[in-house]
C-alpha cells in the first residue's frame, strides 16, 4: 500500500471519530437541559451571585469583591501562597490603559 492511501485512510478515520463525537455531544445537550433547569431554579431559589472559581484564597473566590491588599497579607514583595493567585488577573481599574 502506497504512503498515500495509508493517509487516506486515517484521514477518514479521524472524520470518522469526528463525526461520532459531534452525534455523541447532539445526544448529550439533550440529555443536560433538564440539569441546566434544575441548577438555574438553584440559583434563583438560594440567591447566588458569582460563580466560585478557586477555594484556596479570599481573593481568588470572587475576584470582583476582593480587597486590593489581600494578596499581600504578609508584605507587598511576598510570593502568593496559593498557586490560583497567578491566575486571575487584577481588576480593570487597576491595570494600565494600552
Amino acid at each position: 500500500m502506497r504512503n498515500s492511501g495509508i493517509f487516506f485512510f486515517f484521514i477518514l478515520a479521524c472524520l470518522s471519530i469526528l463525526a461520532v463525537l459531534a452525534m455523541h455531544a447532539r445526544h448529550a445537550r439533550a440529555g443536560a437541559s433538564a440539569v441546566l433547569a434544575a441548577n438555574v431554579g438553584l440559583v434563583k431559589t438560594l440567591g447566588l451571585t458569582d460563580l466560585c472559581l478557586f477555594t484556596e484564597a479570599r481573593y481568588t473566590r470572587h475576584p470582583s469583591m476582593a480587597d486590593l491588599h489581600s494578596p499581600f497579607q504578609d508584605h507587598p514583595f511576598a510570593m502568593d501562597h496559593f498557586p490560583s493567585g497567578s491566575l486571575v488577573t487584577p481588576p480593570r481599574l487597576l491595570q494600565r490603559a494600552p
